[in-house]
């Protein structure tokens, strides 16, 4: 498993190479949903929409809904320490920052799933 993205685009296109794309959907819309956080996506949606619609859903939660935020981050499993390395102040480039790093993760579940449950 690559684990060296850059970029949350980076880690969408390598579950499509994968063909773990979709399973990569269910993943988030799972966690979302045990958070009870509302997030409508929908099978086919492109990587460049998921990206966009996560990061205005994790936008609003950190403005708006900071509780739900902190509950999604603890169920989807966000080490602290990586949250901690977040430095900017302002919220549009934190909340990207944050949408990557829940992609991450919710790759990093799915591929190892899929490795390990053959």
């Amino acid at each position: 498993m690559n684990s060296n993205f850059n970029t949350s685009l980076e880690i969408l296109q390598s579950a499509r190479e994968e063909l773990l794309y979709n399973k990569l959907l269910q993943q988030i819309k799972k966690d979302f949903t045990l958070a009870n956080v509302e997030l409508k996506l929908f099978d086919g949606m492109e990587p460049t929409q998921l990206k966009d619609v996560l990061h205005e859903k994790i936008y609003f939660l950190l403005l708006e809904k900071f509780q739900q935020y902190l509950n999604l981050l603890y169920i989807i499993d966000i080490p602290e320490k990586e949250l901690k390395k977040i430095r900017s102040l302002d919220a549009v480039d934190a909340s990207s920052e944050v949408c990557f790093l829940i992609l991450k993760r919710e790759w990093q579940k799915v591929w190892f799933k899929n490795k390990y449950n053959t």
